[in-house]
This record gives C-alpha cells, structure tokens and sequence, in this order.
C-alpha cells in the first residue's frame, strides 16, 4: 500500500510490488513477482511468454520514484515522475513467469526536481537488465 501512496501507477501498470532495502536519499531496491497472468504475456509472446524489456526499465524508474517520494516527503505522494533519459539500457536475458525481479536502483545525482539512477534488475541474483535514466519529478 505504501507503493501506491507514493506514486500514482495502478494495475496493470504498477510493475512493483515491494521495496526493500532503502536507504532514503540514496538507494534501494524493488521486488517484481513475474506471473503468467499479467496481460502483456498474451502477446509476448503466446508460445514464449517473455516481459518486454521496457518494462523492466519501468519497473527500474517506478523503485527510483518511489525512493524520491519516500526520500522527499508526503507532500511529493502520488506526484507524476517523467523520464527524460535513457541511457545504456542493456537486456541480458529474458525475464519470464515465476522469475523474481530484484530491481536494484542507486541515485548517481540529484538537482532540483531532477534525479539521476543506475538500475540494474536481477533474477536470481544474475543481471538480467541495466539502464541509467534520469526523470524530473512535477509538483
């Protein structure tokens, strides 16, 4: 419920269902529970259901928006972050139903509303994806 308090996404598109291991300000990381039910896998693909790789990259900025909410304070609660850059975005290997995401994020910079991260998502501790990307957070 705290997720949801602190940045506006719902179902389907709330593509995290935990944080753990947050140190306000400066990193933490976002647990995905991968199933089979989640509408992007009837068509990605029917035979071979794979999650999209944006996808990941989204779940990578919902943690950060949610440790920039948490680190800011409940008057930033439910406020929209929009990514302005994405940069060396690398998929590695592909995330399936059952998998558990483990979507570590750790803040680079921050300046104004504007914060910088490295994420780097894992599957049983292997790296299975990593973005930089940066989002301004609007008031």
């Amino acid at each position: 419920m705290r997720i949801m308090e602190a940045i506006p996404h719902r179902y389907p598109f709330l593509l995290i269902d935990r944080m753990v291991d947050i140190v306000l300000g400066s990193s933490a990381v976002g647990i995905k529970n991968v199933t089979a039910s989640e509408p992007h896998f009837q068509g990605h693909f029917p035979s071979r259901p794979v999650m999209p790789g944006v996808l990941i990259i989204e779940a990578m900025a919902q943690t950060a928006a949610t440790l920039v909410v948490l680190t800011l304070g409940t008057a930033f609660e439910g406020k929209l972050v929009y990514f302005m850059t994405i940069d060396g975005a690398k998929f590695r290997r592909p995330v399936e139903p059952g998998d558990q995401l483990r979507i570590h994020v750790e803040k680079e910079r921050s300046r104004a509303n504007v914060w910088k991260f490295k994420g780097v998502a894992r599957v049983d501790g292997v790296s299975v994806a990593e973005a930089t990307f940066s989002a301004m957070i609007m008031g």
